[in-house]
């Protein structure tokens, strides 16, 4: 029972007391003041009766005798007269039956009054003539009585109500602050932090309000200290200190990271010789500030164009990273480019078209970040000994299709659910038991299996990534594959439909009517929720509520702040590969401790991806990590007896 309940109870039981006390006190007070008044109206009766009748009865005149006694009686006060006549022993008796009109009959059962009655006898000097006897009728008591009970009643009754709404107001409002410190503390233990609680007005509240305030701002400044933490060393490690770009370190981990997924793009090094002419008339102070300049604009404008990472390499080198970019995005993104040198060159008075070169250089299938950086490097090499702005190594691969014929083919491979799955193991870092598993599909087009690196790209390009999941989660469901999983299964939703407010819709209702949502895991990368977080928050409140459970891929790949993990409260994040990568350097462990703190601070699962090897496996074992997800083996091939051919 809650507080609120008891307390309510309490005093409606303290309440019930004090009015039923009342209500008795009420009674036998109306009921003496009753009896008094019955018994005083009987001796007056009986005085001025007795004198009345006394001449009648010395001359023995019986007839107005009975009219002085049949005058009174009709007044209904009394329920009985009996005059007896000592002369020949003569009786005579009036009597009225006890008929109550307006009184329960239980209250007429109590007999409160009991029988109330009167005797004299009338004399002549010293002769006693007669006998008069007189009983009450208790009728008009009753009622009036059961008037005042009535009354009573019905006031107290009024008290009643109006007391119990106002008690529940003001319980309501005094109680309020426990409500507010049980709902901080509900949070406090889902590491939501830093909300405080209204002071109240109770004294004995005051403290224990003041308490939670303090234990959330502390922990909240916890978590605020570890994300600092995370962002001085991103910032020391990743960011350039003069442009305020990110550095070669970040850029060849993107590199690496953008690499081992699907996707296309390309490459762009530069090289800006006219800022040597900057320092030599400006110095070093003036060249950085055109450095700072330079890269402002550079970040304002060439996003839009595409999406990508914009690196500070060298003193006078730069580098373009486009990960989801066609060719003509990227000969978009090579004009614009050239056009904020040029502008930022008159700008610093030298002359435009001069002294900087451009190397480009395209991403096809199985390349490794040596080959891309080889193929760009060559390309600025080249453009530096023709002495042109830029130079574009054209390696595009040959496409299997056009984009239509794409559209065409995946459409329909997706339509008629022309999947195939693998799994990796997430497993534990001590034990080695597999927690979770990640699922991976593939496509069967024209029959040939066509892997996620090959076709996913065209998903995203074509925007059918809605599409994808939906026929993806559909064929899971009917195909039972959950049920030989034996663990839960993560599966990665697309950018398309984390973004879809109709694919939030439809997923409420599968998740409603699958038997199976327990066991699901929703993988979102953490880009999506940085840029578009309102909308990811809601899709993951659907998840939630259907008891499925939401991870966050890619985690740290960003250089924004991790204050979204706080308010999503994620199940589980996987750290990006790029972790790995800095470890290779001997630049991550910082990093990955800082990460796996703040996940702990969060009671949140850390994953880390990407363990090619035993050695980079006890690495991080050592920092205290959890769950790695195996790379050292092969993902497997998930097999069923009544698997279709196609």
């Amino acid at each position: 029972m809650t507080l609120f309940r008891q307390i309510n109870s309490l005093l409606f039981g303290l309440f019930l007391l004090v009015m039923t006390s009342l209500v008795y006190f009420q009674f036998t007070q109306a009921r003496d003041f009753m009896s008094q008044q019955m018994e005083s109206d009987l001796n007056n009766t009986m005085t001025s009766l007795g004198l009345m009748l006394q001449p009648h009865v010395e001359t023995g005149d019986l007839a107005s005798a009975e009219t002085l006694i049949n005058v009174i009686f009709e007044g209904g006060f009394y329920r009985k007269v009996t005059l007896k006549w000592f002369a020949d022993g003569k009786e005579q008796t009036w009597e009225n039956p006890v008929v109550i009109e307006g009184v329960p009959q239980w209250l007429i059962d109590l007999d409160v009054f009991g029988v109330q009655k009167k005797e004299s006898i009338i004399t002549s000097g010293w002769m006693q003539l007669a006998t008069l006897e007189v009983e009450a009728h208790p009728g008009l008591g009753y009622q009036q009585l059961w008037q005042v009970m009535n009354d009573t009643l019905m006031i107290l009754s009024l008290l009643f109500i109006t007391s119990i709404f106002v008690l529940r107001y003001r319980l309501n409002n005094i109680l309020k602050p426990l409500h507010d410190i049980a709902l901080q503390a509900k949070e406090i233990g889902l590491r939501k932090f830093g909300h405080s609680i209204d002071t109240p007005k109770t004294t004995e509240l005051k403290d224990v309000v003041g308490a939670i305030n303090s234990m959330s701002g502390q922990l909240k400044q916890v978590f605020s200290s570890l994300d600092q933490e995370v962002s001085e060393l991103k910032d020391d490690k990743l960011v350039d200190q003069v442009s305020h770009l990110p550095n070669r370190q970040y850029l060849f981990a993107q590199m690496n990271s953008w690499l081992h997924e699907p996707g296309f793009g390309g490459l762009i090094l530069a090289k800006f010789d006219w800022l040597e002419d900057i320092h030599s008339k400006y110095g070093y102070q003036g060249r950085d500030q055109i450095i700072k300049v330079l890269s402002e604009r550079m970040q304002a404008e060439l996003p839009g164009i595409a999406d990508g990472v914009i690196a500070r390499i060298a003193n006078t080198e730069f580098a373009f990273l486009l990960t989801k970019s066609e060719y003509h995005q990227i000969e978009t993104y090579l004009q614009t480019l050239i056009r904020i040198i040029n502008q930022e060159i008159t700008k610093a008075g030298c002359i435009a078209n001069s002294k900087f070169s451009l190397g480009v250089s395209q991403r096809i299938d199985n390349m490794q970040p040596s080959d891309l950086l080889s193929q760009s490097d060559n390309a600025l090499q080249q453009a530096l000994k023709e002495g042109k702005i830029s130079h574009w190594i054209d390696a595009q691969q040959p496409q299997k299709y056009s984009r239509e014929q794409w559209r065409t083919k995946l459409v329909d491979a997706i339509n008629k659910s022309h999947f195939m799955f693998q799994w990796q193991a997430v497993n534990d870092m001590h034990s080695d038991n597999i927690i979770q598993r990640e699922l991976y599909c593939r496509l069967n087009i024209d029959d040939k299996v066509v892997s996620a690196s090959e076709f996913m790209p065209f998903i995203e390009l074509l925007s059918l990534g809605g599409q994808l999941d939906r026929c993806l989660l559909e064929t899971i469901e009917k195909k039972n594959i959950l049920d030989i999983a034996h663990q839960p299964v993560a599966i990665n939703l697309t950018h398309d439909s984390l973004q879809d407010p109709e694919f939030a819709q439809w997923l409420e209702r599968f998740l409603q009517q699958s038997k199976h949502a327990t066991q699901m895991l929703f993988e979102m990368p953490e880009s999506v929720f940085i840029h578009s977080f309102a909308p990811c928050l809601k899709l993951t409140e659907i998840i939630r509520s259907a008891g499925a459970k939401v991870g966050v891929d890619q985690c740290g790949r960003q250089m924004g702040s991790l204050d979204y993990l706080q308010k999503l409260r994620p199940h589980y994040i996987k750290l990006d590969q790029s972790f790995v990568f800095y470890e290779k350097l001997n630049q991550g462990n910082e990093m990955c401790r800082a990460f796996i703190n703040i996940a702990k601070c969060l009671n949140i699962d850390l994953i880390i991806t990407f363990i090619e090897n035993l050695h980079q496996l006890h690495q991080f074992a050592s920092l205290m990590a959890y769950f790695y997800h195996v790379y050292i083996s092969a993902p497997l091939y998930i097999t069923f007896s009544s698997w279709p051919s196609f």
